[in-house]
């Protein structure tokens, strides 16, 4: 952009008639080297706040800004240094000698007349505007209730569920279910899931669960799909791929079964959707827990906003709940410690050693023989030695009673928790299912339970407590900077107030595209505030060099605008058009690309179209109530 500024304005000089290009090269460093070096402050001063951002959140936007306020400095440095050299070495002053012939040459020439035909009807509607103000600020005030009305329409998430390629499977047969029965669901999915059109292989493994752990009754699916560039129609996607893996799993009535994209941000939870944790306050009883919590689901499944919602919470596992008669195994001279030991070495097993054979290192554990293990009544074959140095079976000390219970338990925050995870449903986001978590919470849940987020849903909800904050902390740094090159607290407002114009741009078009206002359409209105104040910065910086040299405030901005607004159009135009391969990106990573494209592209195109017309009315606004506090005349 800044290269562009210096190129275009050593240009206009040669064409005003300047005799060599090193003249228009230091008549066009005179009048724009401080709107560059402006330019360039506010650039890095938005993205200055959010680089100090904590969290996962604060990762994204200091990888942006970061890399951002590097480049923007770089292209500084090349505007002042290296741009004007090579503009004084190649560009030529303008004469028929010099001009183009051919169709080319005739394009060129006819493109300049329409521009410059262009430019003339331009300035004369900026006198309209001047003489019906009302209509620049019923301009904002539109910008700004559209950017309240996109802002509540618009759905709301942290990061865009990415189409991987793969497709998790968690799969849960009823509690107590053997290792054989679920290798037999595992087989009669495995055939049903490969007749789904889109599915490129599925692997299957019994006896884990990513939500839920170890145990028998469990399995873990990884399904891959195809190449992208095969999946091209919409019923090839990751979205209808999972609506058919659906499908297939209903009609397996033994087993629930899940199917999930991996998480977006790898390290924040197992799944794409929403996490959370049905806490109980009160420490009552697990059945409790179970019965409150499967309530809440039901509840929870009537909205339209969620997909589905399932706990892995179970309390129907059969167990044994061992009761130690300590005060016997006291008089006998054995510690509890010892009866425990025994039995996690014979039953749950030990490990004892290491060793080595065949240039490989092998762990030994200790445990009973299957057989050995199998009834209450295998206790009575199990020693341990008193401090006589007697042995005595563990069944004189150890009473077994048959009860029900979870598999595992679970805290959160110190408290007993089930932990549920969903999904938003087809054409809501995941801010959507988290507002319905949390409104249903408010009436089908005791006041001795509340529910808690985790994974990336907790950093989801941190992220959206901190955009408002970085927006304004960005704006107020952009303000201090400009009051401080323009030596006025009033002439900045008119940079800032020409924002809104491009922000309500961003909103519309991410709003009408169906995209998410997530963290990528944040980190583009971060940016979107820089490359707007630019265009306002090119006007306004000329407008005040104007008006110092005696011109007065309605001369100054028009000639303002009339000089700059090839530069801006030329700049807009090219980011825009930069832009455009992340609009409409394909493949994975594709929803953030689009995110981020759309807005900037809409928000800058709307600002830049509408800006230009807006900012030379502001720039005389502000500048007359500049004069009045100064007492200068028109």
């Amino acid at each position: 952009d800044d290269a562009i500024v210096v190129v275009e304005a050593v240009h206009a000089k040669l064409e005003e008639g300047a005799s060599s290009a090193l003249e228009a090269t230091h008549k066009a460093m005179s009048e724009i080297t401080g709107a560059i070096i402006s330019i360039t402050l506010v650039m890095g001063a938005v993205f200055i706040p959010v680089t100090f951002i904590q969290g996962p959140t604060g990762v994204f936007y200091e990888q942006f800004g970061v890399t951002l306020m590097v480049a923007i400095a770089i292209s500084a440095i090349n505007a002042l240094t290296l741009s004007p050299a090579l503009s004084a070495l190649f560009l030529k002053p303008h004469n028929e000698k010099t001009a183009k012939k051919g169709f080319l040459g005739r394009f060129f020439v006819a493109f300049n007349a329409g521009f410059t035909a262009t430019t003339k009807r331009y300035v004369r509607s900026l006198g309209f505007l001047y003489k019906h103000k009302w209509i620049t600020v019923l301009i904002l005030l539109v910008s700004v209730g559209l950017i309240y009305w996109a802002s509540l329409t618009t759905p709301k998430g942290f990061v865009p569920d990415e189409d991987r390629g793969l497709v998790f499977a968690n799969i849960e047969l009823p509690a107590g279910a053997t290792i054989d029965r679920s290798v037999e669901v595992m087989h009669e999915l495995n055939d049903k899931i490969r007749q789904i059109p889109g599915v490129s292989d599925v692997s299957l493994v019994s006896g884990f669960s990513i939500l839920n752990g170890a145990g028998s009754n469990f399995g873990i699916g990884f399904i891959k799909l195809d190449n992208w560039d095969e999946r091209t129609t919409d019923a090839l996607t990751v979205d209808a791929i999972t609506g058919q893996l659906f499908g297939a799993a209903s009609t397996i009535p033994d087993a629930k079964i899940l199917f999930f994209a991996p998480p977006s941000v790898p390290g924040f939870g197992a799944s794409a959707g929403f996490e959370m944790k049905v806490l109980d306050r009160s420490g009552g009883s697990f059945n409790d827990l179970s019965e409150t919590t499967q309530t809440y689901l039901q509840a929870l499944s009537q909205r339209p906003e969620v997909l589905y919602a399932q706990t892995s919470f179970n309390t129907n596992y059969a167990q044994y709940e061992m009761d130690i008669n300590i005060p016997k195994a006291k008089e006998a001279g054995i510690s509890v410690n010892t009866i425990l030991s025994a039995m996690q070495g014979y039953i749950g097993s030990v490990y004892a050693a290491d060793f080595s054979r065949f240039g490989k290192q092998y762990r030994v554990y200790v445990q009973a023989l299957p057989e050995d293990r199998n009834s209450p009544e295998s206790l009575n074959s199990i020693f341990v030695r008193n401090t006589a140095g007697d042995m005595a079976p563990i069944s004189q000390f150890v009473d077994l009673k048959r009860v029900y219970g979870p598999q595992s338990v679970t805290r959160f925050n110190l408290f007993n928790a089930a932990s549920v995870n969903g999904a938003a449903a087809p054409g809501y986001s995941t801010g959507d299912a988290i507002a319905a978590v949390q409104e249903v919470s408010q009436t089908a849940l005791p006041s001795n339970y509340s529910v808690d987020f985790s994974g990336l849903t907790r950093e989801e909800i941190n992220a959206g407590n901190q955009t408002t904050f970085i927006f304004l902390l960005s704006i107020l740094f952009v303000y201090f900077i400009l009051a401080a090159q323009y030596e006025s607290y009033l002439l900045p407002v008119s940079v800032l107030l020409s924002l809104p114009v491009g922000v309500m741009g961003a909103y519309m078009t991410t709003n009408l595209a169906g995209l998410e206002n997530n963290v990528y359409f944040q980190i583009a209105l971060i940016m979107l505030l820089g490359l707007l104040a630019k265009n306002a910065i090119l006007i306004v910086e000329f407008a005040i060099q104007r008006r110092k040299a005696g011109y007065s405030r309605l001369e100054a901005a028009l000639e303002g605008a009339k000089v700059r607004l090839r530069p801006i159009l030329m700049t807009s135009f090219a980011f825009i058009i930069g832009l455009l391969p992340l609009v409409f990106a394909g493949g994975i990573g594709a929803r953030g690309n689009n995110a981020i494209g759309t807005g900037a592209v809409g928000g800058l195109l709307v600002g830049t179209l509408i800006g230009v017309f807006v900012i030379p009315i502001l720039y005389i606004f502000f500048q007359w109530v500049q004069d009045k506090i100064t007492k200068t005349a028109d």
